[in-house]
């Protein structure tokens, strides 16, 4: 059985003109793909209106709790105490989010209450992978 943990989260959006404007945003882990993290944005937040979720590695938001990480399209470090910077890049440009270190560091404990750290099912989450990919699904 797959089980989802869910987080709400407000972020705040440093525009170009250094303004921090708050967006909402769910946090979201599944024990169907074990070693993802998801980002979920409402329509009302995005520019196509249509929302927009990120997927990436669920050790890669525990790394940059700690210290800068990540590389290609997600990059992940700490701001002072409390804040953790997330930076999206995509082919339409970068957006860059403050988050509440506390709450990110709540929601990865939360995730491993789901799948333990380390005991994630690789060949498994790659079998799903694969198959989803290639539409035998």
């Amino acid at each position: 059985m797959d089980t989802t943990f869910e987080q709400p989260v407000r972020a705040r959006l440093i525009t170009a003109e250094n303004e921090h404007l708050p967006v909402p945003a769910t946090l979201r882990y599944g024990s169907a793909d074990p070693l993802a993290v998801c980002v979920d944005f409402p329509p009302e937040v995005c520019l196509d209106g249509q929302g927009a979720t990120w997927t990436f590695a669920r050790a890669l938001l525990a790394e940059g709790l700690s210290g800068p990480a990540g590389g290609g399209d997600v990059h992940i470090w700490p701001c002072g105490r409390d804040t953790t910077v997330v930076e999206f890049h995509s082919p339409y440009g970068l957006a860059l989010l403050q988050f509440p270190t506390d709450v990110l560091r709540g929601f990865l404990l939360g995730t491993y209450t789901v799948v333990g750290a380390g005991q994630e099912d690789v060949e498994e989450a790659v079998e799903r992978g694969l198959s989803a990919l290639f539409g035998s699904v």
